[in-house]
């Protein structure tokens, strides 16, 4: 146990120490909601204007606040996988630098190790995260705030399942990156089509049925529209309590992907919990086993 605790403290400074790393990985959602909100922004509102019934007024405040819950969710929902990427990196690094190495002729286990890095890697990352998540919130409340308690409650639980599933799949990734250059190319992959992949910058209703179908195969649409179930429910509660009819309400969660239909069945919230938490023990479990995998190919 003082081994692991060890590794995780160690990992965990020599991230925060990293000046460049830390930049880079809070640079990435602070850039992400600049461009949202410049680039996007007009996007998102037109298109929920052209899915208001005709001669249906709606106030400026309603609109800016669904926009920017659209924008947030986005935001939230890329940062925790492209950021811990970022943090993970450091596993790499000290594969390349020797540092692994070093570590595994002392008395620490390889599965020890393994573990350190991966539990770091989600402290780093939630650290971050939970920083976009206030710099998220502080814009909402510039633009319409109509997020409840519960509601923020729920957005930094989603916060905290979405990093446990990239620190994951970060985790696997870099087990098998074993140069910088390798990971310069991963980052930038994960940077640009990720959110492509996972329907945070274009909605999943903007696609063709096909695609539409195999990118709601992939677990991390599900994390996507979990964050904007959270995000979004306040002001849809709004337009509700103002009299908007349900069909109104419910197209309008179908064009932000609140509402999910896997090839035609719709997907219940609960059922997104389900999909995301189960694609978690499966990787740790791969995860698991590539280090074990490892250890017998170094034992040999």
């Amino acid at each position: 146990m003082t081994q692991f605790l060890y590794s995780i403290k160690r990992n965990v400074k020599l991230f925060l120490k990293d000046k460049g790393m830390v930049l880079t990985s809070l640079i990435t959602p602070i850039i992400l909601l600049v461009l949202f909100a410049t680039f996007l922004a007009n996007i998102y509102h037109d298109s929920f204007l052209e899915h208001l019934p005709e001669g249906v007024e709606v106030s400026s405040d309603i609109i800016s606040g669904f926009v920017g819950g659209e924008l947030c969710s986005s935001l939230i929902a890329v940062s925790c996988v492209t950021v811990a990427f970022c943090a993970n990196f450091l596993m790499v690094q000290d594969k390349v630098c020797g540092s692994r190495r070093d570590l595994l002729m002392t008395p620490v286990r390889r599965s020890t190790l393994a573990l350190g890095y991966y539990v770091s890697t989600v402290i780093s990352t939630l650290i971050i995260c939970l920083i976009a998540t206030a710099l998220c919130f502080i814009y909402l409340a510039c633009v319409g705030w109509f997020l409840s308690f519960a509601d923020v409650m729920l957005v930094i639980s989603d916060v905290i399942i979405l990093t446990l599933f990239g620190t994951i799949l970060s985790a696997i990734v870099n087990s098998f990156l074993t140069s910088q250059g390798q990971i310069s190319a991963v980052g930038i992959l994960v940077s640009a089509g990720y959110g492509f992949i996972c329907g945070a910058y274009m909605p999943l209703s903007q696609f063709g049925t096909g695609l539409r179908n195999a990118i709601m195969c992939l677990p991390g649409t599900y994390g996507t529209s979990l964050v904007r179930n959270h995000f979004m429910s306040g002001v849809l509660e709004e337009l509700s309590a103002q009299g908007f009819p349900n069909g109104v309400t419910d197209g309008l969660k179908d064009m932000v992907d609140c509402n999910l239909h896997f090839f035609g069945s719709s997907v219940s919230i609960g059922a997104t919990y389900a999909v995301i938490l189960i694609t978690i023990v499966a990787l740790v479990g791969i995860y698991v086993g590539i280090n074990i995998l490892f250890g017998k190919k170094a034992n040999r």
